[in-house]
């Protein structure tokens, strides 16, 4: 049994600019400008959990994907999680659990929370028998 996970972060191509575009628009005409450095598009895992493979999934022999995108907030929890994608009910629970569990590298007190929402794919895979050390 084989539980993967990836990790797409941060927005899509060409958004990130639209935020500094926008963010700079509402920043105040002082000094204090906002930059890219502010704006922390990409967070780094601390904690990563791997979900459990649901026992009934494994006895009926079931594989599937499941989406699951979430907010990182300031201190590196996920919130706002939710199933975007699922090929199998059974696996959402595991997944959910699993990013609820997860943690995220704290931001510095000049950094700003970014907008977009990170999504991970969680891939439950049973191993195939190893077959290769018989012979007939």
């Amino acid at each position: 049994m084989s539980v993967r996970a990836s990790n797409t972060s941060g927005p899509r191509p060409g958004v990130a600019a639209s935020l500094l575009l926008l963010l700079a628009a509402e920043a105040p005409a002082s000094d204090d400008k906002v930059t890219a450095a502010h704006l922390n598009l990409e967070r780094k895992p601390v904690n990563t959990v791997i979900p459990a493979y649901p026992e009934k999934a494994r006895r009926d022999r079931v594989e599937g994907d499941v989406l699951v995108c979430y907010h990182i907030d300031r201190g590196g929890k996920p919130r706002g999680i939710g199933v975007r994608r699922s090929s199998h009910r059974v696996f959402e629970r595991p997944a959910i659990r699993a990013v609820k569990q997860s943690r995220y590298a704290p931001l510095a007190p000049e950094q700003a929370p970014s907008p977009a929402k990170t999504c991970r794919t969680f891939r439950f895979r049973l191993n195939p028998a190893d077959n290769q050390g018989s012979s007939a």
